[in-house]
């Protein structure tokens, strides 16, 4: 089933929220937390929300 744009940002911003130290500006270490947090099963959908994160992270510091 694939995720469209909106859910991917409401589970970075979900997880941005929640665990607001855990996220840096290295997308590598983005995508193993978001594997550790989470237990999103597509690993296409991990890297959609790593890399969102990692952009929004950016903006934000």
């Amino acid at each position: 089933m694939p995720v469209d744009s909106q859910n991917i940002i409401t589970i970075g911003d979900e997880l941005l929220e929640r665990y607001p130290d855990e996220f840096v500006q290295d997308y590598e270490q983005n995508r193993r937390t978001v594997e550790a947090l989470t237990d999103l099963r597509s690993q296409r959908v991990c890297n959609r929300v790593a890399g969102y994160i990692t952009r929004s992270s950016a903006a934000t510091r």
